[in-house]
């Protein structure tokens, strides 16, 4: 009895009420914890019905769906925020994601998956003008070529986020579609796996995304990105046109920099055709000859670890892959894969040996240089291009070595700064 006046209260108090009850600490029953996910679900009925979805659809998706709190980057009431977990790409340095060993073994097997996909790939080239060494390199990256297993249920985790997530509006939406897509046919309920953030398939789409670059390119009448590796590496590749790839411009080249290269120039505002920084100094690594097309080409200086390790000029084909996954190490890995598998040699230049403040660190220098005019990108305590050459610009004030790299030196000189 108690128990049922319990869920009559809760059903009566307003949602936003309820769910700071619920997740309070009270020692409820497990089904009456959930009782204010199950009617934030329910609530989502018409936007589902609007955009689609049957309610029978509706009904065997949502039916005995349970929120996972453990998931990372959620906003719970009475709780500390969880945060994104530190993805490998923003809290390691570049010699540790970029493992020669791992690199290797991903381009030997890709060039044995280019030969079985041979017809697939030359179509896929043929029809977006992305290479083949792009599209399986990204699947590489994705899930180790479909050998890594998603760990989470997918409409579990959109679910979740939808309701307590940092991105509650962006995963309302892709909740939505992704009960379109076992509606449409496109997945079956046990396949649908997910990342942590609900990215699916063998080269990991939000459900969004798959709706907007899905490709059925095998011809079987479904966009199956965890099955059909066609459809997945023609996706892949519609996507990064949709994105603005460019056919025949490679992804980057690297070069020697010249020793008074001014790093805090590696930013994507400062671009110039390659034969400018040819003219500055800069210098192909392995002296190769480049034609008057690719010296016309726009280009950005990189230097992932500052004046240290490998640098690159980046051409409008890296932004477009960036935006696969908003890190230059993520480019990196990939854009080097895919020529890996062509191409037996490492990078020219080694990788320093580095280290990585913590991401607090990294946010507190942030903070700073927002402050002093420096930097106006997000304080995310990742060390991007932005925030590396506003780094430099502050090394310059202050009299440091410019390097654009977040030492332990910087962090000093900022908390002893006024």
């Amino acid at each position: 009895m108690q128990y049922m006046k319990f869920v009559h209260a809760l059903n009566c108090v307003p949602l936003a009420l309820s769910a700071v009850v619920i997740m309070s600490g009270l020692s409820v029953p497990a089904r009456a914890a959930d009782a204010a996910f199950t009617q934030f679900i329910a609530s989502l009925w018409p936007e589902a019905q609007a955009a689609g979805v049957s309610l029978a659809t509706f009904d065997a998706g949502t039916r005995g769906l349970e929120p996972d709190y453990k998931l990372p980057d959620l906003m719970l009431p009475g709780r500390p925020a969880t945060g994104a977990p530190s993805q490998a790409e923003f809290v390691q340095v570049p010699a540790d994601y970029l493992k020669e060993a791992s690199i290797a073994r991903l381009a030997a097997e890709g060039q044995r998956l280019m030969q079985k996909h041979r017809a697939a790939l030359s179509a896929i080239e043929a029809r977006f003008g992305v290479p083949g060494s792009i599209v399986l390199a990204i699947w590489g990256r994705e899930t180790d070529y479909g050998r890594y297993t998603l760990p989470y249920d997918g409409l579990r985790v959109l679910a979740t986020q939808a309701y307590v997530g940092r991105r509650k509006d962006q995963y309302r939406t892709e909740f939505i579609l992704a009960l379109k897509l076992l509606g449409d046919g496109e997945v079956a309920r046990k396949d649908m796996r997910a990342s942590w953030a609900g990215a699916t398939g063998l080269t990991q789409f939000l459900p969004s995304e798959l709706y907007k670059h899905g490709v059925d390119f095998d011809g079987d009448g479904r966009r199956d990105i965890w099955h059909s590796v066609p459809d997945a590496l023609a996706s892949a590749a519609q996507q990064l046109v949709n994105k603005g790839w460019q056919s025949g411009v490679r992804w980057a080249y690297e070069v020697r920099a010249p020793a008074n290269v001014d790093c805090t120039m590696g930013v994507p505002e400062v671009t110039k055709p390659i034969s400018e920084w040819l003219r500055a100094g800069f210098v192909p690594v392995r002296g190769q000859k480049l034609s008057a097309a690719e010296q016309a080409q726009p280009a950005s200086l990189l230097q992932p670890e500052g004046i240290y390790g490998p640098a690159f000029l980046t051409t409008r084909n890296y932004f477009v892959i960036k935006e696969y996954n908003f890190s230059d190490l993520y480019v990196l890995f990939v854009g080097h894969l895919s020529d890996r598998m062509s191409s037996p040699q490492p990078f020219a230049t080694a990788w320093s040996a580095s280290e990585q403040l913590r991401t607090a660190d990294v946010e507190a220098m942030q903070r700073h240089l927002t402050r002093i005019g420096l930097y106006a990108d997000k304080v995310d305590g990742k060390a991007g291009m932005k925030t590396r050459a506003a780094l430099g610009a502050y090394q310059k004030s202050a009299g440091l070595k410019v390097d654009c790299w977040p030492s332990e030196a910087v962090l000093r000189s900022i908390g002893a700064a006024p």
